[in-house]
């Protein structure tokens, strides 16, 4: 199950249904605090967490680290508009706008866990 965050609900829904007609099982959050509170509910439920890098009320690498608080080593992917560079391992970035099918590419390199 894929984990995508991201205050953009238009973003959102085209993220899920073209992942989910590529066999993806995908569940959305247009927050911080309701992604982390569906994690905590079921941690091992999901193979990789998506997330914008501009979250409120704190952003998607404080997320992921929160996440990884519960799950150790959780694969991850931080989108923003804006250039960035992962401080955690196993952190992919892809900057917006990208294509949906440069998503899913990025989410097989994650789940491939590092090199």
């Amino acid at each position: 199950m894929l984990l995508i965050v991201d205050d953009e609900p238009n973003l959102l829904d085209l993220l899920r249904r073209y992942l989910g007609r590529l066999g993806h099982e995908v569940e959305t959050c247009g927050g911080a605090k309701d992604a982390l509170a569906l994690f905590q509910t079921a941690p091992d439920r999901f193979s990789i967490a998506i997330t914008d890098l501009s979250l409120t009320p704190f952003s998607g690498e404080e997320l992921i680290e929160r996440m990884r608080q519960l799950r150790p080593g959780l694969p991850a992917i931080i989108t923003s508009g804006y250039p960035y560079q992962p401080r955690g391992t196993n952190i992919g970035f892809l900057q917006k706008p990208f294509l949906p099918q440069m998503l899913v590419e990025a989410v097989e390199e994650a789940l491939k866990g590092p090199a």
